[in-house]
């Protein structure tokens, strides 16, 4: 990601930041005038007015001229560095280091490691490190009575800005890894949303499809009996026949067409909301790969003793085509799949010959997670980043299933657990 460049990952949002801004600056002059005039502090407090005052100008800007929703990340990382710079010149009025608020500082490179690239949040930390080094040894004095002189040892000053720049890059460190997780996921589930839709679509104008060819066939069907009673009524007149001949051929054509449109031969009116089973499933998904794959599926249904039968869902469908996909792409031969029921639970048993999953994605339980690699050198040109297994899990644990990951005994390849309990599936109803 150029650091130039807007994005749809790294942002602020306007509305937010100008609303943190205007709580920060209300806070600072409160502060300010608090210590001026009811503590009665002496200190250089019209510098620091004067200071808010033109932050509150840049934020008045930035509401009124900035006519975007969303700071792409320079800008985001400009103004963010000027908050930085803001609250450094406050601390060097107010006590440097000594400033009891002084960790307020590392807020703007928190905030930006949440919502703005690695490389802005470098900056905004090296810029921060350089102030605090500044402010332990330039700074006026702490506003305090003038009875009373705060004095520390030397040691205890340098330890402030140490541990500020140890907590500092502590959070930011875990600010960009928790903003990146989300990132990719937020990626991952758009992805998901997306297919989802495209599933619903195509779902949806097969059932119009076949809505159609149902609605349709009685009409047609009439329509080519009226054309070949008159076929019988004019034999004679060669004009009239040649043109019953072509409407009786083009009314055949038509129904040849709906037929291939009827997801069934025998398509009743309530045909979007048929019940389907686990198996019913199965049967249309391996026979979708048949019809392009030349590896053998085997479907095992000798322990299926209790079948449930749902309503059909396109998220069902996708997440097993998912897993039946992976297990097609990486056999070797064949894919075994493996249906099991009983009074309690249905459970889905994949099994490929292929090299099986990457022992340490198994090992650290990462499988199923978006956008994941594996350290094994072997297997990062074959596998994907595992976003159709992401994809494919959620949507069936969002279905009540449970999701298991292994490698077969009897031959290394991957094994994906299925597994539904009876009364979930029945809810589905």
């Amino acid at each position: 990601m150029r650091f130039f460049q807007a994005s749809n990952l790294y942002y602020l949002n306007k509305s937010t930041y100008i609303n943190l801004r205007w709580i920060a600056y209300i806070g600072q002059l409160i502060s300010i005038l608090f210590v001026q005039f009811v503590l009665a502090f002496s200190f250089d407090y019209i510098y620091c007015i004067a200071i808010i005052f033109f932050s509150i100008l840049t934020n008045v800007y930035l509401q009124f001229r900035v006519k975007e929703n969303q700071l792409n990340n320079f800008t985001s990382t400009i103004y963010l560095t000027y908050d930085i710079l803001q609250l450094g010149l406050l601390f060097f009025f107010t006590g440097g280091i000594t400033n009891p608020f002084i960790f307020l500082i590392i807020v703007p490179a928190v905030f930006s490691s949440q919502y703005l690239n690695i490389w802005s949040s470098a900056i905004l930390v090296l810029f921060i490190i350089i102030i605090l080094i500044f402010l332990s040894f330039f700074y006026l004095q702490l506003p305090h009575p003038d009875e009373i002189h705060f004095h520390v040892p030397d040691y205890y000053l340098q330890a402030i800005p140490l541990s500020i720049i140890v907590g500092l890059i502590f959070l930011v460190f875990f600010g960009v890894k928790f903003g990146q997780e989300s990132r990719m996921r937020k990626q991952a589930y758009d992805k998901l949303q997306e297919l989802m839709a495209k599933e619903n679509e195509l779902l949806s104008l097969g059932g119009q499809a076949a809505a159609a060819a149902h609605s349709l066939g009685t009409p047609l069907s009439t329509i080519l009996l009226i054309a070949k009673e008159l076929q019988k009524d004019h034999t004679n007149n060669d004009k009239i026949k040649k043109d019953l001949n072509l409407l009786v051929s083009q009314s055949n054509r038509c129904s040849e067409i709906l037929k291939k449109l009827s997801l069934t031969p025998n398509i009743s009116d309530g045909f979007i909301d048929l019940n389907y089973k686990i198996s019913d499933y199965i049967s249309e998904i391996v026979r979708s790969f048949k019809e392009i794959s030349k590896k053998k599926f085997i479907i095992d249904s000798e322990k299926n003793l209790n079948s449930i039968s749902t309503k059909k869902s396109s998220e069902i469908i996708y997440g097993l085509r998912n897993f039946i996909g992976n297990a097609n792409k990486f056999a070797k031969k064949k894919i075994e799949i493996s249906l099991n029921s009983n009074e309690e639970i249905t459970e889905v048993i994949i099994k490929d010959d292929g090299p099986g999953f990457p022992k340490d994605l198994i090992d650290k339980q990462k499988l199923g997670e978006p956008y994941i690699r594996s350290s094994d050198q072997s297997y990062i040109s074959k596998h994907g980043l595992g976003l159709g297994t992401f994809i494919g899990k959620t949507l069936l644990e969002k279905n009540f299933a449970v999701i298991n990951f292994k490698n077969s005994e009897e031959n290394n390849g991957a094994e994906v657990i299925i597994k539904w309990k009876n009364k979930d599936l029945k809810n589905k109803i």
